[in-house]
């Protein structure tokens, strides 16, 4: 047995070990024994409401007071009876309807059928799930429920009785309770930070709570500290961490001022630092890259929370802590994942795309990766953390990161990396003539004895995007041993071979026509799929190179801008819309091949 599989084993039993003595302490904190003691700590008063960033639909009102919830999907119509109370809903629509997000589109309606339709459902809720629920207590609920209690606590309790008033804080007091006592049995990582941030929100909007809100700060400043990193990433390196947690901390920062209370410095120093990184990875039309778990942008959101910052200044170039790279040149931006897997604790959504790029041009996004979905499949949920649907090389179809698989134990950790690139060399170099990043990984190293290493320039007008992808034998080769170069292509571009297949022509919706050449190397464009579009998943293509690694061990390509955009009279693309895709399965190649690069089979 190999000392790599048995250092896998070795993170395999942690993950068992950490797993049963979390699960152990859960029960013993926040378990029967726990919920049977009693609870007087009812605050007298709640004091302020944090504001709540998230957009919210009144249209969705209506729907809701006529007992129709539609949540992930998944249309309920309840038939007079309270949603609370049916059995055998997908469990996405009960984590959906428990977290009570939706409170914000009934107090966008702003009637007084909706807040009385509001205080009914909350009503229901403490009747019906106040002690006790299998999913409506999972602390990322009971995080959501809470913050979106507190910031919509006006709307709730305008026109309410003292009865309904008492009940409410009491309730929402126990759900403070129960996350105080079983913070360190959650998830780490966002999950953590977002009970920290809960409980703090709670202790600084309700009355009384002296010890407890000291304490509640101390907890935050802590998270903040250990998993902001100087650069402003998150630990877990996703970009949409970003997003989740500045929706929660701003009106968290708000509260503390508002309350005349000093902002403590860890919240200070981690929003400045997270507020340039999230404009880093954002493209010229505003979306945000897909990298290690980042979907669809919530364009709305990320307005709203850039709207708080106060330098205005531009994005950084690099983000050495979090692993990622910036080229920009005129109109053209270039990001590139340079980083290692983050810890094993933290890795269940990451995703192995190493020196995998993106790259935009103005308001078009031309290569990306295909990113995450958001239907609830496990399959796709496979899929999308592969290195094949990642633009990047791969060796013999063979994601650089290795999964846990599924089983024996993959039904209770996830899937967790347990392992990949590790050492990761990089330059970069700016000046007059461009930006030009060269980095190289290991995660080949292992298996195949080979070390990945792509160089990528941007000119200093953003018209030419240059790549290297070379495949450096740290031992003997195995002469069958094929390389795979893609680079998936937004479905808004549309491609097609020119010369004879010697080069590919892309154009933009709006004229603006790119060219591809790979010299020497044979050119295919193939289907592919795109995950991460805010109207599901949508047909695309993906260019590929492929071939024998010891044939072509280096191989050059070229994006080259042919043509500026040329608008209709009608000052818009003539272009047709990309086609929907609304499959649940992927389609018979793709998932071939992409399941095949996760190499997530049982180890022996």
């Amino acid at each position: 047995m190999s000392n790599a599989t048995l250092s896998e084993r070795g993170r395999i039993w942690g993950l068992v070990a950490l797993y049963i003595w979390q699960r152990t302490r859960k029960w013993m904190h926040g378990g029967p024994i726990s919920r049977l003691q009693p609870f007087s700590s009812v605050p007298e008063r709640l004091l302020i409401a944090p504001q709540d960033l998230r957009t919210a639909d009144a249209t969705n009102a209506a729907d809701i007071y006529g007992g129709r919830f539609l949540f992930s999907g998944h249309l309920v119509e309840t038939q007079g009876r309270s949603p609370f109370e049916l059995q055998a809903v997908h469990e996405d629509w009960q984590r959906e309807l428990h977290a009570f997000g939706w409170l914000r589109d009934l107090r966008a309606a702003d009637s007084q059928i909706a807040r009385q339709n509001a205080r009914a459902l909350a009503e229901d809720w403490i009747k019906y799930c106040g002690r006790w629920h299998p999913i409506g207590w999972e602390a990322p609920i009971v995080t959501r429920r809470i913050l979106t209690w507190l910031a919509h606590s006006p709307f709730i309790l305008q026109d309410g009785d003292h009865s309904f008033y008492r009940i409410f804080i009491k309730s929402l007091a126990r759900q403070v309770q129960y996350l105080r006592q079983t913070i360190n049995e959650t998830e780490d990582g966002v999950e953590r930070l977002h009970a920290a941030l809960a409980i703090a929100s709670a202790c600084i909007s309700m009355a009384g709570q002296g010890r407890f809100a000291r304490q509640s700060i101390r907890r935050l400043d802590q998270e903040l500290s250990r998993q902001i990193l100087p650069d402003g990433g998150h630990i877990s390196r996703n970009p949409r961490a970003l997003i989740d947690i500045l929706a929660d901390l701003l009106p968290v920062r708000q509260a503390f001022v508002a309350q005349g209370l000093e902002v403590p410095a860890a919240m200070v120093q981690s929003v400045d630092r997270m507020m340039p990184l999230m404009k880093f990875f954002r493209h010229g039309d505003g979306a945000l890259a897909h990298f290690n778990g980042m979907g669809s942008t919530p364009s709305d959101l990320v307005a709203t929370i850039l709207a708080y910052d106060d330098a205005r200044g531009a994005p950084p170039t690099n983000a050495p802590h979090s692993g990622y790279q910036r080229l920009s040149g005129g109109s053209s931006v270039v990001l590139v994942d340079t980083g290692p897997a983050p810890d094993i604790a933290l890795s269940g959504n990451a995703h192995a795309g190493c020196l995998s790029f993106e790259f935009s041009t103005g308001a078009h996004r031309m290569v990306v990766n295909c990113g995450v979905s958001s239907k609830s499949n496990p399959v796709w949920r496979k899929v999308s953390r592969s290195t094949a649907a990642h633009s990047t090389a791969s060796i013999d179809d063979t994601s650089s990161c290795r999964f846990l698989s599924e089983k024996p134990f993959g039904h209770l950790l996830g899937a967790p990396i347990l392992s990949g690139p590790r050492v990761i060399d990089i330059s970069r170099e700016d000046d007059a003539a461009g930006c030009r990043v060269i980095a190289s990984h290991d995660g080949y190293a292992a298996d195949f004895n080979v070390l990945h290493q792509r160089d990528l320039r941007l000119s200093a007008d953003g018209t030419v995007l240059d790549g290297i992808d070379t495949f450096q034998a740290v031992s003997s080769l195995d002469p069958d041993m094929l390389y795979t170069i893609r680079f998936h292509l937004h479905p808004a571009i549309k491609a097609s071979l020119i010369r004879a297949g010697s080069a590919l022509l892309l154009v933009c919706r709006d004229g603006e026509a790119w060219e591809f050449e790979a010299p020497g190397i044979e050119i295919a464009l193939e289907e592919s799929i795109y995950l991460s579009d805010v109207y599901g998943h949508r047909r695309s293509e993906q260019i590929v190179i492929a071939g024998p690694l010891e044939a072509a061990p280096s191989v050059g390509w070229q994006f080259r801008r042919t043509a500026t955009a040329k608008l209709s009279r009608r000052g818009t693309s003539d272009f047709d819309e990309t086609e929907e895709l609304p499959l649940e399965d992927p389609p018979v190649d793709t998932s071939e091949d992409a399941a095949a690069a996760a190499d997530d089979t049982p180890l022996d």
